[in-house]
């Protein structure tokens, strides 16, 4: 089995990135592959609404002046899709958005079933408010992809602004913890 999780801050190593690793650490102890992808900062633009992915029918994105097509394989070669996010006024970072926007269409595009029965989660930073939005952003998506969406004990966010205050935040971690293990659970029954 293998998590692919998303780093969706530009910040290659901040909070998100932190939270991410301590969600994935967890998924290893279990044996579980996992992967980091830096989204945030990369060149990705947003859906032109071309409609191309409903006529190819290929499970990827008509537009080819970026990189989206080789993270929408990414998610699609994946059992388990982790989605990290900085909360940039009350929402998802850019790149995520595009993300979301794009493998959305790709995958109600061709049928609906590129995502369905994986797992999904989210992974959300925030300094201060407007994390259950990005939360729910993520959600949303996993959602309609018909994923099953893996929660911890708390909603899967970190009270952290500057790089490493994660570190700081004892609840964050182990929310994170938690969330790690109950992903590698439901991963071995969905994969049993």
């Amino acid at each position: 089995m293998k998590v692919v999780a998303f780093n969706g801050s530009p910040r290659v190593n901040g909070n998100t990135s932190q939270s991410l690793k301590i969600v994935l650490a967890e998924l290893e102890k279990e044996g579980i592959e996992t992967e980091i992808v830096q989204l945030g900062g990369r060149k990705v633009f947003g859906c032109l609404a071309c409609g191309k992915c409903r006529e190819n029918k290929n499970n990827r994105c008509a537009r080819t002046d970026d990189e989206m097509n080789t993270f929408i394989q990414k998610m699609e070669e994946a059992d388990g899709i982790i989605i990290g996010s900085p909360t940039y006024f009350s929402n998802v970072s850019t790149e995520v958005k595009a993300l979301i926007d794009r493998c959305g269409f790709v995958a109600k595009s061709n049928g609906g079933s590129m995502l369905r029965g994986k797992v999904g989660t989210s992974v959300v930073s925030v300094r201060r408010a407007g994390s259950t939005f990005t939360y729910s952003a993520i959600n949303f998506f996993f959602g309609i992809a018909e994923m099953i969406i893996c929660s911890s004990d708390y909603w899967n966010m970190t009270l952290s602004r500057d790089p490493g205050d994660v570190q700081k935040d004892a609840e964050g971690i182990k929310t994170f913890q938690i969330l790690g293990k109950n992903m590698a659970k439901l991963l071995k029954q969905v994969n049993a």
